[in-house]
């Protein structure tokens, strides 16, 4: 299992320490949650059909977004293992309406940002399966400040709760990096940010899941981390900027708008 932990930089020598971020997956096990909404809603069957619960070969979860018909998208710091199990369709995670096993040799982890791409066998399209759009690059620019987005997957509906494996979402809004590294002291242009509000966010277990504009149903980003105080502390979470990626994308793939 890979365990990554991302340090941010320190604002200034003489400052103090900046607060950390840690991948959801990675939290302590004594708060661990298998899954990823803080505070979010139930959703309903069909609601986000481009989103695929992942359970790795060696142990752990995470989410994932359908992208075309033979390709996920989801966080390198998940991939690991001899191979994962791929649900689909599944509003309670492991009441999928298909599974599939995919090896890790159809793993493509990016060689240096966290993002990596799945290769499935073809699955075909209908409305409890169903892929999510990518942004065109003509969006490649665009910051999406203050854009309302969704995130849903599987999991703890507060820091240490239960499992509810019932699939929650969560309506959130993206906000600046400057807001995000005036938490977080630095954070990087591949990065996008969302404002946790009344504690609701991502949280543990499943990386690599999706965040989609409610303006046009654009996958904008992968699940990459909360702050290590907590999913509810107020700190941003962050995911992979899939503006950044397109052109990554595009080589792997051949998928672009």
């Amino acid at each position: 299992m890979k365990v990554f932990i991302t340090l941010l930089a320190l604002a200034v020598a003489s400052a103090a320490a900046a607060p950390k971020t840690v991948h959801p997956k990675d939290l302590p096990r004594t708060n661990k949650i298998e899954g990823r909404i803080t505070n979010g809603y139930p959703a309903e069957e069909g609601k986000a059909p481009y989103t695929v619960g992942l359970y790795f070969h060696g142990g752990w979860w995470c989410g994932g977004s359908i992208i075309d018909n033979t390709w996920v998208l989801t966080a390198s710091h998940c991939t690991g293992g001899d191979g994962v199990t791929v649900y689909f369709g599944a509003t309670w995670r492991t009441n999928a309406q298909f599974t599939h096993y995919v090896g890790s040799g159809d793993f493509i982890d990016h060689s240096s940002e966290d993002i990596a791409l799945i290769r499935i066998p073809h699955v075909d399209f209908y409305h409890m399966v169903n892929k999510v759009e990518l942004p065109s690059f003509n969006d490649r620019n665009n910051d999406y400040n203050e854009w309302w987005a969704v995130a849903c997957g599987w999991g703890g509906t507060y820091d240490g709760s239960p499992l509810p494996d019932y699939m929650q979402c969560a309506d959130l809004q993206i906000i600046h990096n400057s807001e995000c590294a005036a938490y977080y002291g630095s954070v990087a242009d591949n990065i996008i940010c969302i404002r946790v509000v009344d504690g609701k966010g991502t949280c543990g277990g499943d990386s690599g899941g999706p965040l989609v504009t409610h303006d046009g149903n654009k996958l904008v980003g992968v699940t990459n981390f909360v702050a290590a105080a907590g999913c509810q502390s107020g700190g941003p979470a962050g995911f992979q900027r899939v503006t950044s990626h397109l052109d990554w994308i595009r080589d792997h793939t051949g998928i672009a708008y």
